[in-house]
């Protein structure tokens, strides 16, 4: 008797990368609380120190103070104007008070206009997701095509990899799909 093995590709490779471009497109929206006081918004920033790079969150204790109010507390005092600067540079849409001991971060609310350049944003991230998933989708496909022109699996294997890849990139672009219309939503209520 003979068995026949199907050499089904190993889909897990792909399904990494497309997860990594959803995960970044998830933080970049964690940044995108323009409207709403959160660590988030300032914790991860690199800051230009005296001793090197260093994120916020290693240099100071952040709180939120209120709905629209960040409090910074510099663990030393002299790295206050370099958290400032970095604030500044990161083009956060905030406003920066530096009362020497500590800095205030202070959100504005949000303007319609403000919310419609923030959905504009987030579309823009949602096309560059799209196009990160069929560029790994296009991959996927040329390695299953070159594996069948090289005989190395048959026709049936090859059809049956083209079948996973476009179900897995379906099931994706679903899920980048979702979270775009949540946090369009989220920046577009009033």
């Amino acid at each position: 008797m003979f068995y026949i093995i199907k050499k089904i590709m190993d889909i897990n490779v792909y399904q990494q990368e497309m997860i990594k471009s959803i995960t970044y497109l998830e933080n970049e929206f964690k940044l995108i609380q323009a409207w709403r006081a959160t660590t988030w918004l300032v914790e991860n920033l690199n800051i230009k120190t005296d001793y090197g790079n260093m994120q916020m969150n290693a240099i100071a204790l952040i709180t939120t103070i209120d709905h629209s109010t960040i409090k910074i507390e510099p663990r030393d005092k002299s790295n206050s104007k370099h958290i400032t600067n970095a604030i500044y540079e990161a083009d956060l849409w905030v406003w920066v008070e530096n009362q020497g001991s500590h800095i205030l971060v202070k959100v504005p609310q949000l303007t319609q206009e403000r919310r419609e350049q923030i959905a504009k944003k987030i579309k823009a991230m949602w096309e560059d997701t799209k196009w990160n998933i069929r560029k790994v989708r296009q991959d996927a496909m040329n390695d299953s095509k070159k594996s069948f022109t090289a005989k190395e699996i048959s026709e049936d294997e090859h059809k049956a990899n083209e079948s996973n890849i476009d179900e897995l990139t379906k099931k994706m672009n679903t899920k980048i799909d979702e979270l775009v219309k949540v946090k369009s939503e989220e920046v577009l209520k009033v």
